[in-house]
């Protein structure tokens, strides 16, 4: 082969190399400058610059003010193997355990007699001033003979208890040191909302200092811990040992004091509970002065006003309290409320559902001197009351649940008497009239009414003969009634139920 043709054959392959780089630069040169392609670009090329995002800055900043809290006692040895059996009445098995527990050798003259073994338990707590005054849940101390408070740096304190309030489940501790402590401040948990940014630290599991973070779920929960309910719902995930933590908004300050789970299986299941600093500050203040709570006192069981009482009663809504007892010689009693009113204002205040009654009347100071509104008769009353002070009582007592239901009439009624009160067991001192029977699947049953219970009331109107419960059934009906209102007693709960005429 010649050099000339070996030139030719190199000068083709160059002439086909251009080429091919010719049509790969043209096919570049379409997708660099069509208009049509040229917007295309990564999706994260389309977001804005965004700052670094995390709650480093205040874990850093609040965590040493979280404490670890230890606690030991003893408890009756017995409750080890005493386990809690909860038989509904007249249940085959209830004279069975009665009778196991009773023939055991355990020890029945007095708890002081009874064996007794040590425990040791954990929670959380925070330090709310550089004196050391620390703030816990009522239950992770309870019952306890020392009080241990465990600091971030990991130095113990022996603590004394200032104070305690079981019925919103907070407790004071106070620890002495010879330097300031590092402390964290209260927020305002009324204007926190649904969807805001929460950060929760404590001691779960006595694994120490451990940070969490969600948002508020939802707020004014009510969780059935008692009649002052008002939990911030959250789903930053806390567990056993963070009971008496913290709860901080995204400013650092403390708007909750983490209480509870909802937990079906024992662990986090992104359902928590905080008391609100709203609440909780207000009570820390007076265990702080005053080593406990005052409160006022109505002195009645209420119960929620649902639709169906609401039209028997002649309510335009379901709205108020519906009172179910008054207690006697209460400043309810002396004030002239009686059952069956529907408190619709206290002190001015509009009580828009049940549970707002119990916290309006607990703010009221004793010896307060309020008007009340309430709807009895088909018409509003005024009355006045002079509050009184709740001591070791509730403020306002929630009716207990006779069972829900939803019914019509279908009930066979007895007097009461010496034969039918031993029959049905009747306390001697209730009053009424006697359902010894109620018809299967009848608007009675589907309400929750059973043989035994007893009708105080029908209507306003107190009953003692079947032939009166008869009577003011016919003049619900006249007036167009769909329901009629029974006070119903369960032995000693007295609950109104609507029943449905038919």
């Amino acid at each position: 082969m010649t050099a000339k043709s070996n030139f030719l054959r190199r000068h083709d392959r160059l002439i086909v190399g251009f080429a091919i780089i010719a049509i790969v630069s043209g096919a570049v040169g379409i997708l660099n400058f069509s208009p049509a392609l040229a917007k295309s670009e990564p999706a994260h090329a389309k977001m804005a610059p965004m700052e670094r995002v995390g709650f480093a800055d205040i874990v850093e900043a609040v965590s040493p003010a979280v404490v670890a809290i230890s606690t030991s006692g003893q408890s009756l040895a017995v409750e080890e193997f005493m386990p809690d059996f909860r038989l509904p009445p007249g249940s085959p098995f209830e004279d069975f355990f009665k009778r196991f527990f009773d023939e055991r050798d355990f020890p029945r003259q007095g708890q002081d007699e009874m064996p007794r073994r040590k425990y040791r338990a954990q929670g959380s707590g925070f330090i709310i001033d550089p004196d050391g005054t620390v703030i816990t849940n009522h239950h992770v101390i309870k019952g306890a003979e020392q009080i241990t408070v465990i600091t971030k740096d990991g130095k113990e304190y022996e603590a004394e208890l200032k104070g305690h309030d079981s019925k919103t489940d907070l407790a004071v501790l106070k620890i002495d040191t010879d330097e300031p402590l590092p402390y964290v401040v209260f927020g305002d948990s009324d204007t926190a909302r649904v969807g805001d940014w929460v950060l929760a630290i404590g001691n779960p599991f006595g694994l120490g200092g451990t940070a969490t973070s969600g948002i508020i779920s939802a707020r004014g929960r009510d969780i059935n811990a008692g009649p002052l309910d008002d939990f911030l719902q959250i789903d930053a995930p806390i567990n056993r040992g963070n009971s008496g933590g913290p709860l901080f908004d995204a400013t650092g300050k403390v708007i909750g004091v983490n209480t509870a789970i909802f937990s079906p299986n024992g662990g986090n299941v992104g359902i928590g509970f905080a008391i609100p600093s709203s609440l909780a500050s207000s009570v820390i203040n007076q265990l702080l002065t005053k080593g406990h709570v005052e409160r006022g006192w109505l002195g009645v069981q209420i119960q929620a006003v649902t639709p169906d009482l609401a039209e028997s009663l002649g309510l335009d809504e379901e709205k108020g309290a519906l009172v179910a007892s008054v207690v006697e010689d209460s400043p309810a009693d002396k004030a002239g409320i009686e059952v069956g009113d529907v408190i619709l204002k206290f002190g001015g205040e509009t009580i828009k559902k049940m549970r707002d009654l119990p916290k309006v009347v607990a703010d009221t100071a004793a010896d307060s001197i309020v008007t009340i509104d309430v709807w009895r008769d088909g018409k509003a009353h005024d009355l006045s009351v002079k509050v009184g002070d709740s001591q070791s009582s509730e403020p306002v007592e929630l009716a207990k649940n006779v069972e829900p239901s939803q019914g019509k009439l279908g009930l066979a009624l007895a007097e009461l008497d010496e034969n039918t009160r031993e029959q049905f067991d009747v306390d001697a001192s209730t009053e009424g009239v006697l359902v010894v029977r109620v018809a299967p699947n009848s608007p009675a049953a589907e309400k929750g009414i059973r043989a035994g219970d007893v009708i105080k009331m029908v209507g306003n109107s107190t009953v003692s003969r079947p032939e009166q419960v008869v009577a003011e059934v016919k003049k619900a009906t006249a007036k167009d009634r769909k329901s009629v209102l029974l006070l119903v007693d369960r032995k000693g709960n007295d609950r109104f139920v609507a029943v449905g005429i038919a």
